[in-house]
């Protein structure tokens, strides 16, 4: 898709929904973060891990095994997705090899303290496994806006999740472990604050009982680009998105929108 000539510059981004197994039978719990409230988009609200693609991750995309199926602007996505899980909350997720709490902590720690990705893979015996992260969705906003990221998402199953969760304290303030239906309950008490695109994705996620049923679902529905747009339904401007895209709600009245 090409954006209108007038559009604000975008920036293509990633974003790893984290699944791990609830401990008493439940739905799956996901990885969720607080951002900071001094960031400049998204300031103060619950999402999940996720950040920009930086020219390094599409260097490393291409010289990694099993990149060359996909999509190059994929490739690198689905490389920034698995960074970014580790920078912000000391998960390794969608890598071959093996992976401990110590080779995790260590990994990120050197990734915070300025080591290139590529190397902090290699000196690990980790190479990127593409096919563990299943697209999931893509949300390109095409409001008038200083910031506007393409964003691609992507689903990962970490299993039983037993490894401890570090805050990076630059960007976010906390961390936590949640059902889909929880966080909008959560949500919906006021006790967190989700942005558009993070309610339709939880609405999404709930639908499914395992991280198997979620993937299944992702790997049989077309990826749509999703641009929200505002159109008027009994008098009352609503932001909507798509009715076949997959999601189970396709909008909400406009006044009522959390925002990045």
């Amino acid at each position: 898709m090409t954006p209108p000539d007038d559009a604000p510059a975008t920036r293509p981004a990633a974003t790893v929904v984290v699944f791990r197994r609830s401990a008493d039978g439940g739905p799956p719990q996901l990885l969720l973060l607080e951002r900071s409230g001094a960031m400049a988009f998204a300031g103060g609200a619950t999402v999940f891990p996720g950040g920009a693609v930086d020219a390094h991750d599409r260097v490393l995309a291409t010289a990694m095994p099993g990149a060359g199926a996909l999509d190059p602007d994929d490739a690198a996505a689905r490389v920034a997705a698995v960074r970014e899980a580790l920078e912000e909350s000391g998960l390794v997720v969608g890598v071959h090899g093996a992976v401990t709490a110590a080779s995790a902590a260590a990994a990120r720690r050197r990734l915070l303290e300025g080591a290139a990705f590529g190397t902090v893979l290699a000196d690990h015996g980790w190479t990127i496994a593409f096919d563990r992260l299943i697209p999931f969705a893509r949300w390109w906003p095409r409001q008038r806006e200083v910031r506007v990221f393409d964003t691609r998402f992507y689903l990962a199953d970490l299993g039983t999740g037993a490894l401890d969760l570090v805050v990076d304290a630059t960007e976010n303030r906390h961390l936590f472990w949640a059902s889909a239906q929880q966080a909008l309950e959560l949500a919906d008490a006021g006790a967190i604050r989700v942005i558009f695109p993070t309610r339709r994705n939880l609405e999404r996620l709930a639908l499914w009982s395992d991280f198997a049923a979620a993937r299944d679902h992702a790997l049989a529905t077309p990826l749509r680009t999703i641009s929200p747009r505002i159109e008027t339904r009994n008098g009352v401007p609503w932001l909507v998105i798509p009715a076949d895209a997959g999601y189970p709600v396709d909008g909400e009245p406009l006044a009522g929108v959390a925002r990045g």
